[in-house]
């Protein structure tokens, strides 16, 4: 059976191991005080944009969203212009189990003014922009890619006002990356980056 000691015998053994330390040419290490508990700083999300000319030159700005999915990251991307598979909001999908895509659920891809489409096609490229400004307003995501913007706007389908408004309230922490052709002013004076791509010759 282990024997305990009381308090004073405890004192005393402490200043025994002193001693030895001190005898023996060694020092005890300081009492530590306690300090504060680190604040980490939140990341600071950017605005990029990457523009060119001529429109589908974005396969790189995709392939990054997917590789950022894949390691964990919340992402959407989103393209206001290109159709074909009837998508829609509501029949959004999802890769890696991180990244969204949707895409207006129109028959065909958009090259011309809204003022010359069905109403319900301009409805569905509105549609897809309401779900963004509704994420853009959450924050609950850690990227989001905006594809064609700037031609939605330059095509009426959008209204740049109302855009610009929103991408300026967005949250901190999130990246947003615009792509494609006719970026408004308002758009590039607001980025943290651009990116001008050009046709090799």
């Amino acid at each position: 059976m282990t024997a305990s000691l009381s308090p004073s015998h405890r004192s005393q053994a402490r200043t025994a191991d002193h001693r030895t330390l001190e005898q023996a040419g060694l020092r005890g290490l300081p009492a530590l005080e306690p300090r504060p508990p680190l604040h980490l700083v939140a990341q600071e999300g950017q605005l990029q944009v990457h523009t060119a000319s001529y429109r589908g030159s974005y396969g790189t700005v995709l392939s990054q969203a997917l590789r950022s999915a894949g390691l964990g990251s919340r992402v959407m991307v989103a393209q206001f212009l290109k159709g074909g598979v009837v998508q829609g909001p509501d029949a959004a999908v999802t890769l890696c189990d991180r990244l969204t895509w949707i895409r207006p659920a129109v028959l065909e891809c958009l090259s011309g003014p809204a003022a010359d489409a069905d109403p319900a096609v301009v409805d569905a490229v509105r549609a897809l922009w309401d779900v963004c400004s509704i994420r853009l307003r959450t924050g609950d995501l850690d990227q989001l890619v905006l594809d064609e913007l700037g031609l939605a706007i330059a095509f009426g389908y959008l209204n740049e006002t109302e855009v610009l408004s929103r991408l300026e309230q967005r949250p901190p922490s999130m990246d947003v990356i615009i792509t494609g052709p006719s970026i408004p002013d308002s758009l590039m004076a607001l980025a943290d980056q651009v990116t001008e791509l050009r046709r090799g010759f």
